[in-house]
């Protein structure tokens, strides 16, 4: 017997909701199939009640819940759960859902996010082919018109097995108890909607931002494997499990399969998919396009950055593609495929690939290799593939590669990190150039801000030092801004040039972002870009460099400047490819 039973009123008095509650830690709602009630979960409660705050209801129209509206709707369901989780002032949960409880946990999770740690739909149904929404359909017919005990035990041979294995037939006779006792009306008003809900979240499921596990049974027909592979792939952060041998009521028949892997998805450490993708975007990678032809002969491609080499002997190369991209059916299967490394002057090949272009080709110079895969022109590299091996990872797929045929060109790469591209080559010429002795200096922003030094007198500057480091000496720039409370995060050069009236002394200046600034910051003042105070800068080279900043941060395009305080070169790339010319730092 369950500990923790209680029932009560919704809120505003429009009903009564049968609860079961047990177990302290985070809260798991749980949510029970059509015809059942709260208890179907007690394996669930034994397994996770160690750990977990575990809730169970009765949904409305079953157990010792009120009736649901004449003609209800899944938001009628949904919140009858918001309205519980208020109850119990929970902000959060973790959702389960079976069945009918998988539809109303989705159409939670999409209605309210914010309130969801993550979303476990249990042999979901989804966009039923037309025989399988006949077969549902049939079954509606059937139950409205056959007596009861005839509807159940239709219920029971597609959940078990006509007829019943013996094994089975304890945890059988369970679940026709529970068919006897629920209340007609209910169950008939609750099965209608399932019946025709299967299409309730087509086209949406790409709004679920938290952690989705879909699993269901290599044998329920009524819950595909198909179905939920679906609904996982359109997931953003979605994941499937099929149980080999498994039906319908599989979370019941089998709960120490389904507790296995329902807990570790539970306790798997939840990540912030935004910082953590912010996280990865500062380790900086070259720019690929990976194309193919699809099975019409037209060519297939899209612009990635997660591309690696595997192996020398012999030749292997991997790239990753998201099991949401709209590229995902016709590369999982694809027999051949090629990587072109994009050089440094074709960043309008990169966006023209990562675009939604009906025919990329068409706008793009390119050829076939020896696959037949097309190949971009120009490229600093390329690698033509046979298609060697395809591997499950998450959301994305890891597709490898044999190299048939590859080849190269003098370009430097196109580079990308942090959200823009780059120019790989470019630090070290700029370093090269410093000669002897150097100021290091650096243009922070945060939140359309940018730091400067309040020197008095209305005078402004950019905190800068004799050196970059260390951060013990004070006379370099981290010791500065040590010595200010700072803690800032530097990025890429963003110029190198004399100092003026000064021979052989070289202003270096990197972009980066502030991380924490003290409550009183001292000299240290943020200026949004529209109040820079332009005419206390120090000089004509600091403010024409950070005008050039303000600029580029609108375009998210940055270069570097190499030169003297009157006269340089902005080093980026352009359409045509080739750097430009630029008097002062600008």
């Amino acid at each position: 017997m369950l500990e923790g039973r209680l029932a009560h009123e919704l809120r505003g008095g429009e009903g009564v909701t049968r609860v079961l509650r047990s177990g302290r830690g985070e809260p798991v709602l749980l949510i029970h199939g059509v015809g059942l009630d709260a208890s179907i979960w007690t394996p669930q409660f034994e397994a996770l009640r160690d750990r977990f705050d575990v809730i169970a209801y009765d949904m409305l129209g079953h157990g010792g819940s009120s009736l649901p509206p004449a003609e209800p709707a899944l938001a009628d369901y949904a919140e009858q759960a918001r309205q519980l989780l208020d109850k119990f002032g929970i902000d959060k949960a973790h959702i389960v859902g079976h069945s009918m409880g998988a539809l109303v946990a989705l159409e939670f999770a999409l209605t309210h996010p914010e309130r969801c740690r993550s979303l476990t739909a249990l042999n979901a149904v989804y966009c039923r082919t037309r025989a399988e929404r006949a077969g549902v359909e049939q079954r509606a017919r059937a139950f409205e018109a056959a007596s009861e005990p005839a509807s159940n035990e239709a219920a029971i041979e597609r959940w078990f097995g006509s007829p019943v294995p013996s094994a089975l037939e304890p945890q059988a006779q369970a679940v026709r108890d529970l068919l006897g006792r629920v209340n007609p009306t209910g169950y008939a008003r609750t099965y209608r909607l399932f019946a025709t809900s299967d299409r309730a979240h087509e086209g949406r499921l790409g709004q679920l931002r938290m952690p989705s596990l879909f699993i269901t049974g290599e044998h329920d027909a009524n819950s595909s494997p198909a179905m939920s592979q679906r609904m996982a792939a359109e997931a953003a952060r979605g994941r499937v499990e099929v149980l080999a041998g498994e039906r319908h009521i599989m979370a019941f028949v089998s709960p120490k399969r389904v507790n296995e892997v329902l807990v570790d998805f539970l306790t798997r450490p939840t990540t912030d998919p935004v910082a953590f993708r912010r996280a990865l975007g500062a380790f900086p990678t070259g720019v690929t396009v990976v194309s193919t032809v699809q099975p019409d002969g037209t060519p297939r491609g899209f612009t990635a950055n997660s591309f690696s080499s595997v192996s020398l002997d012999p030749p292997l190369i991997l790239v990753c593609i998201a099991r949401t991209a709209s590229s995902y059916p016709v590369f999982s299967d694809t027999r051949h495929f090629a990587v072109s490394i994009l050089a440094e002057h074709q960043k309008d090949v990169s966006r023209l690939f990562a675009s939604k272009a009906a025919d990329k080709f068409k706008d793009s110079q390119w050829r076939r290799e020896a696959t037949g895969s097309p190949v971009i022109d120009e490229a600093a590299a390329w690698f033509d593939c046979r298609s060697h091996n395809v591997v499950d990872a998450g959301d994305h797929i890891i597709l490898i590669g044999e190299v048939a045929a590859f080849g190269g060109s003098e370009s430097n790469p196109l580079g990308y990190c942090r959200g823009a591209y780059v120019d790989f080559a470019l630090s070290q010429k700029a370093l090269a150039a410093t000669g002897g002795r150097a100021n290091v200096g650096a243009i922070l922003e945060t939140d359309g801000a940018v730091l400067l030094l309040d020197r008095g007198g209305g005078h402004y500057d950019l905190p800068e030092g004799h050196s970059l480091e260390p951060c013990g000496d004070p006379s370099s720039l981290r010791g500065v801004l040590a010595k200010l409370g700072l803690v800032a995060e530097l990025g890429f050069l963003f110029a190198v040039f004399e100092e003026p009236g000064e021979a052989n002394l070289q202003r270096i200046y990197y972009r980066g972002s502030i991380v924490a600034m003290p409550e009183a910051p001292g000299q240290a003042r943020l200026f949004a870009f529209d109040d820079i105070p332009w005419a206390g800068l120090r000089d004509d080279a600091v403010r024409s460099m950070l005008r050039r900043f303000v600029r580029e941060r609108e375009e998210n395009e940055f270069g570097v400047y190499v030169g003297n305080a009157d006269e340089g070169t902005v080093h980026r790339v352009g359409k045509s490819g080739r750097p430009f010319s630029a008097r002062s730092p600008a």
